[in-house]
């Protein structure tokens, strides 16, 4: 990669960090995302509508096609801004969708009027995406969807192809229910919908681009709850001593930093092999590691989280309550740990029999 290469996607992450200043705010305050707990949609239309103006929606659209063209290390670089700001809203979702269709995105999507999420997953705890396409009909149950209580598309992946489909197509029964930290989470059923299935051989890179933006958006939220976690140690006293002067809550913070600035070295490394055109199977083993990094480091940072601030750590006033929720509720997202591990199990067994 050229020098001059390095320099441009360097300045174009720039400016979508600072773009993202628009949603997140830069002093750090959280009263726009307690607003929208527990509440209607669970994320904000507007807040879409800015994502489209900003031109996120088009990053991993290619240029021939009409979008920005831009790479896994801008996109991370977004993420990671967003999972500090816990934004709720289903934004690499959207992502994903545009990633898939292309030119096909619908219009309404692209001005902001409208929101389309995506719909992939066939199974609780699985990772399987082919199932529901049946002889131009879309048949069964996608779980897990963001934004599904008011989108207007949904971009659904199957075997036989990408199908958008509208919400009120004849059929299709949409269900939400609150998740922990007071977001919504949709299961679509599908009886029988009439669809148009458009080809599209991406779907496998799509999910694993889309594994570790999800991993960048985790690192985010780490890092900004150990930082108020941090910031706790050097208020709090007991005995008449910073907590945090105790060697055990530093070897214990020090753990925990150390495993922040390894998933953020892994997801940096991998972003740039994605960017710079890494095979099939180096995709799906390096997206795997780092979602598994990524989603152990949050869980951890908010078992910690909760032990050092006491009681109040879970409470729903101090803002690291609303991270460790967030964390409960986002790590397993795009799999677990245990399902990292069984794939990495998997793609090993395969290079050792080649």
């Amino acid at each position: 990669m050229s020098e001059s290469d390095t320099e441009d996607w360097q300045e174009n992450a720039r400016m979508i960090v600072d773009s993202a200043r628009a949603i997140v705010p830069a002093d750090g305050s959280l009263s726009r995302v307690r607003k929208a707990r527990f509440h209607g949609s669970g994320f904000d239309r507007e807040v879409m509508r800015q994502a489209a103006d900003l031109g996120w929606m088009l990053m991993r659209v290619e240029e021939d096609a009409g979008g920005l063209g831009l790479g896994m290390r801008e996109t991370c670089a977004l993420m990671e801004v967003l999972g500090g700001g816990l934004v709720p809203e289903p934004v690499l979702s959207s992502l994903m969708a545009a990633a898939v269709l292309q030119e096909r995105l619908p219009e309404a999507v692209l001005t902001g009027e409208a929101v389309i999420v995506t719909a992939w997953q066939d199974k609780v705890g699985a990772q399987d995406w082919r199932g529901g396409a049946s002889g131009g009909r879309l048949l069964g149950r996608k779980y897990n969807v963001p934004g599904a209580a008011d989108a207007d598309f949904f971009a659904v992946v199957t075997g036989g192809g990408v199908a958008v489909v509208p919400r009120g197509a004849e059929g299709l029964t949409v269900t939400s229910e609150e998740t922990l930290d007071g977001g919504r989470t949709g299961l679509l059923t599908f009886d029988g919908v009439e669809a148009e299935f458009l080809p599209c051989e991406r779907v496998e890179q799509v999910l694993q681009d889309a594994r570790l933006a999800h991993s960048a958006y985790l690192l985010g939220l780490s890092e900004r709850a150990l930082t108020i976690t941090l910031d706790y140690l050097r208020v709090r006293k007991q005995f008449d001593k910073p907590i945090g002067s105790f060697q055990s809550l530093q070897h214990r913070a020090t753990e925990m930093k150390i495993r922040l600035e390894l998933a953020r070295a892994a997801i940096s490394a991998t972003a740039r092999r994605f960017d710079t055109g890494a095979d099939e199977r180096t995709r799906s083993r390096d997206a795997a590691r780092c979602k598994l990094r990524a989603g152990e480091l949050a869980m951890l940072v908010a078992r910690e989280a909760v032990q050092m601030h006491g009681a109040m750590g879970i409470t729903d006033e101090a803002d690291i309550g609303l991270f460790v929720r967030k964390a409960i509720s986002e790590a397993n997202l795009f799999g677990g740990p245990r399902q990292q591990r069984a794939s990495l199990a998997a793609l090993l067994d395969q290079e050792e029999a080649a």
